[in-house]
């Protein structure tokens, strides 16, 4: 999970680079897109079969996932970036909701606590505020949250099937792709091309696409809130990148931040070596 916040963050120093040029539309299609031909290449290359009895699942994941990803854009649209980044943050929490009432494992106060932890180092970090922001803009980065978890849970279910991640990241590419495709007719890009274009959108989708299989690993072998605590040192290494490549401001606060967000990750770790008496997955 670590190296794929590494990835992520490096993804979205990507989409900074490219909205000068680009519109979300257009980066949601391309990510989707490259990480599609990617992985495209590696199930041709290597004669596998992307045809799965798991297809509901595949799609509950990869519409969860894309829908989530086009309500975090729209949260950045109308919202302040550091809050909408806080609340699409909130997906660990809305994921240990839906562990404890869909999968009906128990989750204890401590484990909750350590999340609750990282949200609030999350917070440090990008300082959110909701101060004339439309309550709308708030509802869409809740509910990127809240699908982003709901699309973490099927990530889980199909590791625990047996899933390869490549696949899981195949038919999630794929979805992104398709859905984002008429979006990005629609708006189409600007003026022409050049190799700076090129680089940016190869590294939305690549590096999306190596994080994605980076994190479907991670669900899949690793402990379910272990690896969602871990999730957000994604904010760290963003606001490294940021205060490293384009001199963002950084003060004390935002070392609280860090310090809490890994906290965090450390706790949630020690917790979920320790089983639960009725033996839950934490």
């Amino acid at each position: 999970m670590l190296v794929a916040s590494l990835l992520f963050a490096c993804m979205g120093v990507c989409v900074k680079l490219g909205s000068a040029r680009f519109n979300a539309a257009e980066l949601v299609f391309w990510r989707g897109f490259v990480a599609m031909v990617f992985i495209g290449a590696f199930v041709v290359l290597g004669r596998k079969r992307i045809v799965t009895p798991l297809w509901r699942t595949h799609l509950a994941r990869s519409v969860s996932g894309f829908v989530a990803l086009v309500l975090s854009f729209l949260s950045i649209t109308y919202l302040p970036l550091a809050t909408a980044f806080t609340l699409n943050y909130t997906s660990p929490l809305w994921l240990a909701v839906l562990v404890a009432v869909l999968a009906h494992e128990r989750i204890r106060y401590s484990m909750w606590l350590t999340l609750a932890l990282g949200l609030v180092g999350v917070a440090c970090l990008l300082k959110p505020s909701l101060a004339n922001a439309p309550w709308y803009g708030a509802l869409f980065g809740l509910s990127a949250g809240c699908l982003s978890a709901l699309a973490y849970l099927n990530v889980r279910k199909l590791g625990e099937a047996g899933e390869p991640e490549w696949r899981t990241v195949f038919w999630f590419s794929a979805i992104c792709g398709a859905g984002g495709l008429p979006f990005a007719l629609t708006h189409p890009h600007a003026g022409s091309w050049t190799l700076q274009d090129g680089a940016i959108l190869a590294g939305v989708g690549g590096f999306g696409a190596l994080a994605q299989l980076a994190m479907t690993r991670a669900y899949r072998y690793g402990r379910t809130l272990f690896a969602a605590a871990l999730s957000y040192s994604t904010v760290v290494f963003a606001v490294l990148f940021g205060v490293l490549l384009f001199s963002d401001p950084f003060d004390l606060l935002g070392l609280v931040g860090i310090v809490a967000v890994v906290g965090s990750g450390m706790l949630a770790g020690q917790f979920s070596r320790k089983p639960a008496a009725s033996n839950a997955r934490n």
